[in-house]
């Protein structure tokens, strides 16, 4: 996911893609640890996706402490 797409999505649909992509990573990393995955750069992409939910995250609430 690009950060262009993150900065369209509202802030409840950021933490409810940061939930599902957190339960999707603990999946990869158990399949993984089972059988080697097809494409273990996956694993790689999905915690930069992560990073970026929560880094947009912590902007909008950096600057929603600002406007008060």
């Amino acid at each position: 996911m690009k950060q262009e797409v993150v900065k369209e999505l509202s802030t409840a649909d950021i933490i409810e893609r940061l939930e599902e992509e957190r339960k999707r990573l603990t999946r990869l990393k158990l399949n993984h640890a089972v059988s080697p995955l097809e494409n273990p750069n996956d694993i790689k992409a999905n915690r930069k996706t992560i990073a970026r939910l929560e880094t947009e995250l912590r902007i909008r609430t950096i600057a929603e402490k600002n406007k008060k």
